[in-house]
């Protein structure tokens, strides 16, 4: 057997509409496999929507008001971090 992929829809009549047309030979029978995207619960480690706008909206608001820290100082005492670590972050590429 071969196996192409092709996208479809399903109409209200419950009938399988291909997008394109198949160039195989005409008048033959195929066996057809449907693939349903499930319904999948949020993932408690990624943020809602409504999380990231809420922290868009704040910083937002930080930046409008000049309450942020200069570049200059970002990375400030992260020589102080690497000591006490013993230099697991740069083994493991996080400085």
């Amino acid at each position: 057997m071969k196996a192409i992929k092709v996208m479809a829809t399903i109409d209200d009549r419950g009938q399988l509409c291909i997008d394109e047309p198949l160039k195989l030979y005409r008048n033959s029978r195929v066996e057809v496999i449907v693939l349903i995207p499930e319904v999948t619960e949020i993932n408690e480690d990624e943020q809602s929507n409504e999380a990231i706008l809420a922290d868009f909206r704040q910083a937002w608001h930080e930046a409008m008001t000049g309450k942020t820290i200069p570049v200059s100082q970002i990375w400030e005492g992260i020589e102080d971090v690497r000591s006490t670590l013993g230099g697991i972050p740069s083994r493991f590429g996080l400085i």
